[in-house]
């Protein structure tokens, strides 16, 4: 999953249980719909990443930097994960958000075509309400 700032899913994706999740870095980051402003084009891409320290490597950091896209991403070794949890936490709480619904708790679905439709749905849910709350 990837979110903005405030924990608004932006790209969800379901990979095979045996896969590294640094695989699904890239496809991420390509899925990220256009976000409308006021002022001039859309954006494709966020400003800055911030990622766990699994996905740090120089391939990854290349190829966000190629992007435009300020990588803020743990040293393993170097920086603790104390630090990095100033901001993990809102990724944690919308993966709770989204596992809030019943039927993607525990996976009952055996295609991953139909749990990768549920995960959509729900995240579309978890915005709608988020924004609602904004809006009033």
């Amino acid at each position: 999953m990837l979110s903005e700032a405030q924990g608004i899913p932006l790209a969800v994706a379901v990979s095979a249980a045996n896969t590294n999740d640094t695989l699904a870095l890239k496809p991420l980051i390509r899925g990220i719909p256009a976000i409308r402003s006021r002022r001039g084009p859309r954006r494709r891409r966020p400003l800055k990443l911030r990622a766990d320290k699994a996905y740090f490597s120089a391939e990854h950091l290349a190829w966000l930097r190629e992007r435009g896209i300020v990588p803020r991403i743990a040293r393993p070794g170097i920086e603790s994960s104390e630090r990095l949890g100033r901001h993990r936490w809102k990724i944690e709480r919308t993966i709770a958000w989204l596992f809030g619904y019943r039927r993607l708790t525990v996976r009952y679905e055996r295609n991953g075509s139909h749990f990768l439709a549920f995960l959509g749905l729900a995240a579309a849910l978890t915005c709608y309400k988020t924004l609602a709350k904004l809006t009033t």
